[in-house]
């Protein structure tokens, strides 16, 4: 036995890197990717651009470049091979271009994603995968985006279309399968849309997702499995999880409330009674002799009653406020409007105490019943000839900026990506110097003949962005005047991390 000890200690290291080797390989042989874009060159090959708003001058193009401090503008080569530009809103002149490029932020030119660079422009690019269902298998789509125009109001949410679809068209109007991603607008709609197509019908998830708002890369999966659940992730960090009978509109509910069931009429659903050892107080005219009732209008009465029928136990505050011949008394708190016919002082106001009803027994519901109407459907996750993914968008306010884009049927694979591009660049800018992330692309290896495509993300976490909000005036020129003192202190350092920054681009 210490033989065989000593054995397995000398051979534990290697076999321990072998058994990770194989895992991880038997990871990436045994994932189906159905699509991958991390727009390297030649993507234009891939992708088809639409001809939507064409006609109406609206169309934006995209453009191919390295961006605004780094690259070779004319790399051309890859990616728009496999994407189609649609020619949508071309002919009103509001189709909007799509730049190749690696972002403002970044430690390497090379890797690069598409962007939006049109401001009010449309914005419409699909690329198309070998036809597939997802019957009896699990569906991920994942893809990053990053706003580097601090956005205010719009999206970053792509498609996945089925069956066959002229991509030059390829618009706001053309019916798709399910629509993922974050949209935020101002300061109601910071959510993650997942819209789901069934029978020609779009549902809308009716949980609410939160998405990410500020200007570096996140990544966005979409799980569905056979099972009918479905879990939502953010940097590969789970946000949502659920089923879609539940958390869709899709089929009708499997149970509903019992029409025919009413409250039996014992049933006491008061959570609160007058407390018997207490006598009601009375609203009295305090300078009155005769302690006459404060005459009030029935609203106002209506009003009191059903806060005190309701439970509310606080008492009215003390009023010391004179109406001085006034016909209309409202006192300091703005809790009581009093009607007087007379110079009246209120000394006190309270309610009656109230206690826990000993008989009370919660509030009525009706027992639910197996809904008539609901016919289930096996199928309900199952999508049959998804074909194409695509982005449709408008934008105000340009600069958003798609990555790694992942169609697949296994949520392992998916984290791994994450992990080789997003997880690269995580944490790297922790030092206030530091204004670009830099890290090594690791190109994971594929079974033969799968379909891929591949591009990178990078950011800075530290780069201010203009917002597409609409500029206002700025009223803290004071303040300014009296920081310009910290200001030029601070300036030096900042000019220090720039050139840091752009000596490391």
């Amino acid at each position: 036995m210490a033989t065989a000890r000593g054995r397995l200690q000398i051979l534990n290291p290697n076999f321990l890197s072998l058994v990770v080797a194989l895992s991880l390989l038997l990871v990436i042989s045994s994932a189906k990717v159905f699509f991958e874009e991390r727009f390297d060159d030649g993507w234009e090959s891939r992708w088809v651009k639409s001809d939507w708003k064409k006609d109406e001058n609206m169309a934006g193009e995209w453009n191919y470049t390295s961006g605004k401090w780094n690259g070779d503008p004319n790399d051309k080569d890859g990616w728009e091979s496999r994407w189609v530009k649609s020619d949508w809103k071309k002919d009103e002149n509001m189709a909007g271009e799509w730049n190749y490029t690696s972002g403002k932020w970044n430690g390497d030119p090379n890797d690069k994603g598409i962007q939006t660079s049109e401001d009010y422009r449309f914005y419409a690019i699909s690329a198309e995968f070998p036809e597939f269902s997802n019957k009896d298998k699990t569906l991920v789509f994942q893809f990053s985006v990053k706003h580097e125009q601090k956005l205010d109001c719009g999206c970053g949410y792509m498609k996945l279309l089925s069956g066959e679809v002229d991509q030059k068209k390829f618009g706001g109007d053309t019916p798709y399968s399910i629509m993922f991603g974050p949209d935020i607008c101002g300061y109601s709609t910071k959510k993650v849309h997942a819209i789901l197509t069934y029978n020609e019908t779009n549902h809308l998830i009716k949980k609410e997702v939160p998405c990410e708002t500020d200007q570096l890369s996140h990544v966005y999966t979409f799980i569905l499995r056979p099972d009918a659940t479905y879990s939502i992730l953010i940097d590969n960090v789970e946000k949502q999880t659920g089923s879609l009978y539940s958390d869709w509109d899709i089929l009708p509910p499997k149970k509903i409330k019992d029409p025919e069931a009413k409250k039996p009429e014992d049933w006491d659903d008061k959570e609160y009674i007058p407390d018997p050892r207490t006598r009601s107080q009375r609203l009295y005219d305090m300078t009155s002799q005769r302690r006459s009732p404060i005459l009030m209008p029935k609203s106002l009465r209506t009003g009191m009653m059903r806060r005190m029928a309701s439970g509310q136990l606080q008492p009215f505050p003390t009023l010391s406020t004179r109406a001085h011949g006034s016909q209309r008394f409202v006192n300091s708190q703005l809790s009581f409007i009093g009607i007087v016919n007379k110079m009246t002082l209120i000394t006190s106001l309270f309610q009656c105490q109230k206690i826990k009803n000993p008989n009370y027994k919660g509030k009525w519901k009706a027992p639910m019943i197996d809904n008539p109407d609901f016919k289930d459907d096996p199928d309900l996750y199952v999508y049959p000839n998804l074909k194409y993914v695509g982005i449709e968008l408008w934008q105000v306010k340009s600069g958003t900026l798609f990555d790694n884009v992942l169609v697949a049927d296994d949520p392992e694979y998916a984290k791994k990506l994450v992990e080789e591009t997003w997880g690269k660049q995580k944490g790297f800018c922790s030092n206030t110097l530091c204004n670009v992330t830099v890290y090594s692309v690791i190109q994971p290896t594929l079974p033969d003949g799968v379909f891929q495509q591949n591009f990178y993300f990078q950011e800075s976490k530290n780069e201010p962005a203009d917002s597409d909000a609409e500029d206002g005036d700025d009223d803290s020129d004071d303040a300014e005047a009296d920081d310009a003192d910290d200001d030029t202190k601070s300036e030096s350092k900042e000019d220090t991390a720039e050139d840091h920054a752009h000596d490391e681009l």
